[in-house]
């Protein structure tokens, strides 16, 4: 047998015609059942209604680098809306344990959701049924889209409000940890560094004690004033400025290297001080991280279920099933001779 017969004989509709004509009467009662059925069904199902809030992430985290640094390659713009990256960071915000639990207490999701508290894996269903009705998605405009579904549409745009402006709290609550940890760290090193400035002081004050005020000024009046007495033959004087460069000698070198650590120490401390003051901000204040384009309102109609879809795709694959049926049945009937 060739090729294009075998492909011809094996596409034949012509038997499932046949078969299908030979029985349209079951498959219209079968058909008309299932329709009847599913659109009894799909009114049973409770209507859920859809909220959603679009809102763009802030472009930056920190209050203290949007409002008070002066180098403009370093400071961000408190007004500017974030981009990718802001977005998956706050996707991942909002996929977070803390968020959910928020709710949960608030709406007692639990009971909200007619889960059982004695129910063993009762964390187990609460998380299915919150990701049956919540749900977030970043756009191309890198905006975030919160949606959320409940039987009641006033308690679908509640939640979706509230998980907006759960983000600012869950995100401030993680940088004050942050920020407040890094003050500690801050003002401890400050008050290392500041004893230890202390302590070079005293030993340059010690210098100074000594005489060993500004090592080159002092060697350049010295030497001046000692050729002054060499020529006038003043050995007292002779004596006394050479008394002078001799201490500079011996103590000037150790008193600049002094000078010079102490001043790089206390550039260094006013670092730390600057460091600590934006830590402290960051932890004493709060800063919105979310731009809400839109708010969630209580939706006019239901967006779930589509009931007539229902009825068409359980319809359909009942018929479907119902050919497939006849065929096999039709295939295993022996044939007469």
């Amino acid at each position: 047998m060739k090729f294009s017969e075998l492909s011809e004989r094996f596409f034949d509709s012509s038997p499932l015609l046949k078969l299908i004509h030979s029985h349209w009467k079951n498959l219209m009662y079968i058909g008309i059942t299932a329709a009847v059925v599913s659109s009894v069904v799909a009114l049973l199902i409770p209507p859920k209604y859809k909220s959603t809030v679009i809102l763009f992430p802030a472009q930056t985290n920190s209050l203290a680098k949007s409002l008070f640094i002066d180098d403009p390659m370093g400071k961000k713009d408190v007004l500017a809306f974030g981009e990718e990256e802001q977005a998956e960071q706050m996707l991942q915000i909002l996929y977070s344990d803390e968020i959910l639990e928020k709710l949960n207490l608030k709406y007692n999701l639990l009971r909200h959701y007619d889960i059982e508290e004695d129910d063993p894996y009762k964390n187990t269903n609460l998380g299915l049924e919150y990701e049956d009705n919540v749900s977030f998605k970043r756009t191309q405009f890198h905006s975030i889209e919160i949606s959320v579904l409940d039987h009641y549409p006033d308690t679908a745009a509640m939640i979706a409000n509230d998980i907006a402006s759960y983000i600012d709290s869950v995100k401030n609550r993680v940088q004050k940890d942050r920020a407040l940890l890094a003050t500690g760290i801050l003002k401890d090193e400050y008050n290392r560094l500041e004893t230890r400035i202390l302590g070079l002081e005293e030993q340059l004050s010690a210098y100074r004690q000594k005489g060993v005020l500004d090592f080159e000024t002092q060697v350049e009046q010295y030497s001046e004033q000692l050729g002054i007495a060499l020529n006038k033959g003043n050995k007292t004087s002779q004596r006394f400025f050479q008394d002078k460069l001799d201490t500079l000698a011996k103590y000037g070198s150790a008193s600049d290297a002094l000078t010079e650590q102490v001043i790089l120490e206390r550039e260094r401390l006013v670092e730390l001080l600057e460091a600590y003051e934006e830590a402290r901000v960051d932890a004493e204040r709060n800063l919105p991280h979310t731009f809400i384009v839109n708010k969630a309102v209580p939706a006019e109609k239901k967006s779930y279920p589509i009931r007539w879809l229902i009825v068409v795709l359980t319809t359909c694959t009942v018929l479907l099933v119902s050919v497939m049926g006849l065929i096999f049945f039709d295939a295993l009937t022996p044939k007469n001779a």
